[in-house]
This record gives structure tokens, C-alpha cells and sequence, in this order.
């Protein structure tokens, strides 16, 4: 089967966890891991979230005054690089020598009149306190919202409509790579106006999840899974009430209501990858991959509301 898996930034580097290399060096060690044995049975394309690691980039930038702050596409383009080499090392030091692995910066065309850009709500950076995360908004100018107990920087998500590289993507599909592509979401750039095939970079993070599936579709993935750090999607979520949600179908799943800026977007990718392919896709924990493919682990999204192998 051709699975696509969209490892979640939260998976990667856990709420709460120092933001240091050798921790998220561990928890892609952790994620090479379950991710190994799908790799010698399966075609497998891995795409990845950016969320802490793009908002501590900016950080760490904005604090050297000499230079203006870098644009969160350089940053995107950076997280690429950055994780899709720690993927890289630790799957490939798992696996046999002769499999091929490529990490590919993958640019994805959005829509300059996207409403995302003036209502940002994809969270990005560390968790912070409210007086801290007030401090940052005046020195910055940078907007914040309450995540959980927690404030974070959010940023514009657009939707993504393009992925530039999705030849080469399946070029090296078709010759047995390993592929880690749209890290991040992808890179955000759209065309100049005025100025035909005319590309230039967007300040901006596109989701990861819904970039995911756009890969997922144009690749004709069977499965598309999205790793988290949580079992899947659950009603009343964070209420003593909170039940998880087992198996489904996209029209049972826009019944319901979702956090924008994290089950959300996965939910609504899931639903799109399922309603246009009728294939299956799987919202749950990273540790839970096997048992995701398998169809007894995660939120089983499929037409029929019935998961299987």
C-alpha cells in the first residue's frame, strides 16, 4: 500500500519539553522506531508539523537586533531541512543500507486573498504564561491566543492549492524512495501579481494536516494517517465526559465542532482525503502507527464508518 503519514510538530517535541536539538533528536528516534517496520512492507511518504520548531526559529531571531527578523517562509524552508535530516538519520539507521531516502523543500501555492491572513490562528512557538506572551506581543508585534492553560503565537494558515513538486515526489515513489516532502505544511509562496509565473514567499505557516492531504490525494494514497500525541479525536474533549471516537465518516465529523488551531484542521483533512479518494484516514497517536494501518487504533475515518486492514 502507499501510505502517506503526517508526523505531528507536537508529536516530534512534546507539550512542556525543553525545545532543545537532542530531545526532538529523541523523539524522532522514537517515531523512527514505529515507523521502520511500515517502511519494508509499504510504500511510505512522510510529511511532518513545524509548529514549536518554526516559532522557536523566529524567536531565536528576533533577538539578534542587527538584522531585520527572517520571513516565517525562510523559516518554513529551514524546519524542512532541520527535521527532514533528523528523519532521515534515525529511520535510515534502522533500516537496510540499499533503501533510498529524499527530503525534498517542497514550495505549495496559496491564495493571497486567502481570509487566513486577517484572522491568524495557527499556533507556532513555545507555550508561554500570559504576562510573557504580552511582553512578546508589544516588543514584537507578534498576535497571541490561549492554548489550553497556555498562550502561544498564532500566525496565518492559508489553505494550500498547489504542490510544485509533486512530480518529482512521485518520480521517487516510483523507484522505491523513501519520500519526506511538505514539512511544515510546505513552504508558502504565491504569484506576484502583475508579474506572471512570478513566485515569491508568504509570511505565513499552511497546516500541515491540510497540506498532508493534498499530498495524499495527488499521490492516490490508500492510507493517509495523522500522528498526534493524543489516541485520536475524542467528543467533549478535555471534559470528564470525553469519549474517543473509534470509527466515522466525514459527514458524522461536520456535525461536530473542533478547536481551529489543532483537532480541527485534521478533521476537516481527513474528511476531504476520504470524501474525494474513498480511501482511509486515521487520526491518532504516533506509538499507535501499527495499529493504525491495521484499523484497531486512532479515529478511523472512512465512507462507511468501518474501519479494516
Amino acid at each position: 500500500m502507499r501510505i502517506v503519514v503526517a508526523l505531528g510538530g507536537n508529536a516530534l517535541l512534546k507539550r512542556g519539553e525543553p525545545m532543545t536539538a537532542e530531545i526532538q533528536r529523541a523523539n524522532v528516534r522514537e517515531a523512527a522506531r514505529v515507523l521502520a517496520p511500515l517502511a519494508q512492507e509499504h510504500q511510505l511518504v512522510l510529511s511532518h508539523g513545524n509548529g514549536p520548531q518554526v516559532g522557536l526559529l523566529a524567536l531565536q531571531a528576533a533577538c539578534y537586533t542587527d538584522a531585520g527578523p527572517y520571513p516565517l517562509d525562510v523559516l518554513d524552508a529551514q524546519t524542512e531541512g532541520m527535521i527532514g535530516y533528523l528523519i532521515e538519520q534515525e529511520l535510515g539507521n534502522l533500516l537496510p543500507p540499499e533503501i533510498p531516502f529524499a527530503t525534498l523543500l517542497t514550495m505549495i501555492e496559496v491564495d493571497p486573498d486567502d481570509p487566513a491572513f486577517v484572522d491568524p490562528a495557527k499556533f507556532v512557538g513555545p507555550l508561554y504564561d500570559k504576562p510573557g506572551a504580552d511582553r512578546l506581543a508589544l516588543q514584537y508585534g507578534w498576535t497571541f491566543r490561549q492554548d489550553g492553560a497556555s498562550w502561544r503565537r498564532v500566525v496565518p494558515s492559508p489553505r494550500p492549492q498547489r504542490i510544485f513538486a509533486i512530480r518529482p515526489i512521485r518520480w521517487l515513489l516510483e523507484r522505491g524512495v523513501i519520500v519526506i516532502c511538505a514539512g511544515g505544511g510546505g513552504i508558502p509562496t504565491m504569484f506576484v501579481p502583475g508579474r506572471e509565473r512570478n513566485l515569491t514567499g508568504v509570511e505565513a505557516v499552511i497546516d500541515k494536516d491540510l497540506a498532508s492531504a493534498l499530498l495524499a490525494r495527488e499521490l492516490g494514497a490508500d492510507i493517509f494517517i495523522m500522528a498526534t500525541d493524543v489516541r485520536g479525536v475524542y467528543r467533549d474533549f478535555g471534559t470528564p465526559r470525553a469519549r474517543l471516537i473509534m470509527n466515522t465518516t466525514p459527514a458524522a465529523l461536520a456535525t461536530m465542532q473542533f478547536p481551529a488551531g489543532s483537532m480541527g484542521p485534521k478533521v476537516e483533512a481527513a474528511g476531504e482525503f476520504v470524501e474525494r479518494t474513498g480511501g482511509r484516514a486515521v487520526i491518532g497517536a504516533l506509538t499507535d502507527i501499527p495499529e493504525m494501518v491495521a484499523g484497531s487504533a486512532g479515529t478511523q475515518v472512512t465512507r462507511e464508518g468501518s474501519a479494516g486492514p
